[in-house]
């Protein structure tokens, strides 16, 4: 069976290339991740606070900023840690993340969240939720790196 030589071009440049998106996603790595945000809102909310991120040894002080539409009423802090992958500079953590979600706290309260942004970071938070607040909304959460 003969092949084109447009085919086997095609062939070779699929199995030379294919390495590079292996090695892209081998070199990715994760850091561990805090936040301490304040929500409030009625209809619409806001949110603001800090964190820090923790990567190979070094911190960095995060600033945090959100907007909340759809049924949002009362207030919270929410303290949440955990972990950020596919990284590879601290500055990939920053960011726009989105999402939908729900929750509820009077008094005390657990929350828990899986986000992504536009450069492929993800954030597996949980954490306590204290105050009085419900919530069914999409919400925005930004992260700079101050």
């Amino acid at each position: 069976m003969r092949l084109s030589s447009g085919f086997r071009a095609a062939l070779v440049a699929l199995f030379a290339l294919a390495p590079v998106g292996v090695s892209s996603a081998a070199h990715a790595d994760a850091g561990t991740i805090w936040i301490s945000e304040l929500k409030g809102g009625w209809f619409i909310g806001g949110s603001a606070g800090s964190g820090m991120l923790i990567f190979h040894g070094h911190s960095y002080p995060l600033s945090i900023g959100g907007l909340s539409a759809g049924l949002v009423f009362g207030g919270s802090v929410t303290r949440l840690s955990g972990y950020v992958s596919n990284i590879r500079h601290p500055w990939d953590v920053a960011g726009v993340y989105g999402g939908a979600g729900a929750g509820a706290a009077l008094v005390v309260g657990a929350r828990a969240i899986v986000l992504r942004n536009e450069k492929g970071a993800v954030l597996r938070l949980s954490g306590r939720q204290v105050g009085l607040i419900a919530n069914a909304d999409l919400s925005g959460l930004a992260i700079a790196l101050r």
